[in-house]
């Protein structure tokens, strides 16, 4: 235990740690101020190493696999509500510096995104059964961040409310031809053609999502006006009056951002634009926590601002708007984590318990990442010349009201 309580001596300053070793020792780190207080059983002698090394990962598996287990009712959330406040202590820890910074060496190995890899990448994750989603998404089935009026809005009504802010932005009219390159679960090509109009290719590589999607759309009587493909972004040929992606930047990897942002500014037919919605991070470059990149999201990387316009900047593309949406993903996943906690059983009994330990450790992690940490969501409007976006943007917010007077006569 020694490595370790070096490392948790340094580390956890607010709150307070109670470790339960397996052989029956007790150590308390922390003041039991500024922070909640966690207890932990740790189930084997070789854990007490693994973590001094790699915490965010081991600390993972070890709850994951039953090696660590929690006493007096917490959980995953409260334990990284822990590490949350008290990041700072682990970053400046020498071990976990030097740890960073051989990260930081291979990001670009861990982010590559050939067509065919990036398939696979994206199919670990989304392609679990529909059933499993519908358990804690809303029922427009929406993975990606809602746009919140206020932040205890049911979570349908600020799904919808994304998806009019997003069609507003994009000022999409009756007829328009729209490519959205990371359809999801179809929520978004859906709005677009029930309310706005507009005639929709959306690109997918899950099967999954995309059979999914199929059968909303043709729930929702617009089958006919929504064209679902299994295509990789760069295999999309056309041209478009608008081009959207949400959430798929995230999957791209840096090596790829010139490509990501050539395809859409090649989509675009004369005067059309896009949105691209994405998360982000306030912080410079960095890389993706090892859980996340293992276990969630392979091949994924929130960037920061600084690398998205330097590949704007590299693909001659305006960017004509942005806006940072700061809580608006926090409300989100609190959210999904409340639902996804209260079908819990329903969860290990569909995917298995270990699965079920596997999701609560992300969705507590990114839910933290969005309060306490660097993660925020961006949405930028992008184009060809100038003024192909009106340059005042009172349009958005007129479009928007016309748009929620519109859905109630859809």
């Amino acid at each position: 235990m020694r490595l370790l309580s070096h490392l948790l001596k340094r580390f956890v300053e607010k709150g307070r740690l109670t470790v339960l070793t397996s052989d029956g020792a007790r150590h308390v780190f922390g003041s039991g101020e500024g922070g909640p207080s966690v207890t932990v059983r740790m189930h084997d002698k070789k854990l007490e190493k693994e973590l001094f090394f790699n915490p965010e990962l081991v600390a993972a598996e070890a709850y994951m696999d039953g090696r660590l287990s929690f006493e007096d009712e917490a959980g995953a959330f409260e334990l990284l509500y822990l590490f949350s406040v008290n990041r700072k202590g682990l970053g400046s820890h020498p071990v976990q510096q030097a740890l960073r910074q051989a990260w930081r060496s291979v990001r670009r190995f861990q982010q590559a995104n050939p067509i065919g890899k990036a398939k696979e990448n994206v199919s670990s994750h989304y392609d679990h059964p529909a059933a499993f989603y519908r358990l804690w998404l809303d029922e427009t089935m929406t993975y990606s961040c809602a746009y919140f009026r206020e932040p205890d809005e049911p979570l349908a009504e600020a799904q919808r409310n994304k998806f009019r802010h997003i069609a507003a932005k994009l000022k999409i009219a009756p007829g328009m031809r729209v490519a959205e390159i990371g359809s999801g679960w179809g929520g978004l090509a859906i709005y677009m053609a029930q309310v706005c109009g507009a005639k929709v290719t959306a690109i997918n590589v899950s099967p999954e999502q995309l059979a999914e999607s199929r059968r909303l759309a043709q729930l929702a009587g617009v089958a006919d006006s929504i064209d679902f493909r299994e295509v990789d972004y760069r295999e999309l040929k056309g041209k478009f009056d608008r081009v959207v992606s949400i959430g798929m930047m995230e999957h791209v990897g840096v090596a790829h951002y010139d490509e990501y942002f050539t395809t859409i500014r090649d989509l675009l037919s004369e005067g059309g634009f896009a949105l691209v919605h994405a998360i982000g991070r306030m912080s410079p470059p960095g890389t993706t926590a090892p859980f996340i990149r293992k276990y969630i999201f392979p091949g994924g990387y929130v960037p920061a601002l600084s690398e998205v316009f330097a590949a704007t900047e590299r693909t001659h593309l305006w960017v004509d708007d942005c806006e940072v949406l700061r809580l608006h993903y926090y409300w989100t996943i609190r959210a999904w984590r409340r639902n996804f906690m209260a079908k819990r059983a329903e969860v290990d009994a569909m995917m298995g318990a270990r699965f079920g330990r596997m999701w609560e450790f992300y969705l507590a992690a990114v839910e933290l990442g969005f309060l306490h940490g660097s993660n925020m969501v961006f949405q930028l409007l992008l184009s060809d010349k100038r003024d192909d976006v009106p340059v005042l943007r009172d349009y958005m917010f007129d479009t928007e009201r016309a748009l929620a007077a519109r859905e109630g006569g859809t």
